[in-house]
């Protein structure tokens, strides 16, 4: 069922490939020829390839299981507390700088054993998430 839904989002994609292409792009022949590269996107099927990627966003956040529906908001979840635990961690710097500097090393470590491959791919998958909510909140045009 998400796919008709999907299908709707190819002509979007491209206005939206547009835009950008004319924000982003400064000369016209450049806008002219990074235009014709989208439109061979369309013609050689690669829109209908990331209709189907933005298909499986969509029946993840219409899903009635909340983790699914949730998993994306959760991790950035995670990641604002990761934030948020900087300002203690300066409070402990103020008073054992050792202990922090040490505390501060471990996690480092920690999140430089992570794959490369990985943060790319949590980094693709947000993008996607943030595209289709940002078209899904604006709605559809009548």
């Amino acid at each position: 069922m998400p796919f008709p839904l999907a299908a709707l989002l190819v002509p979007e994609i491209f206005k939206l490939g547009s835009k950008l292409i004319d924000d982003l792009i400064e000369t016209d022949d450049e806008k002219a020829s990074a235009k014709v590269k989208l439109m061979a996107m369309v013609n050689d099927g690669k829109m209908q390839e990331l209709q189907l990627q933005l298909s499986a966003i969509m029946a993840e956040a219409q899903s009635q299981d909340p983790w699914t529906s949730r998993a994306r908001p959760t991790f950035l979840y995670v990641i604002y507390l990761l934030i948020l635990t900087a300002i203690p961690m300066g409070g402990l710097y103020a008073f054992e700088p050792v202990i922090a500097m040490r505390v501060a090393e471990g996690f480092g470590k920690w999140l430089n054993a992570i794959p490369e491959p990985l943060y790319a791919l949590f980094g693709a998958g947000y993008l996607g998430y943030t595209a289709f909510r940002s078209w899904d909140k604006r709605g559809p045009k009548t």
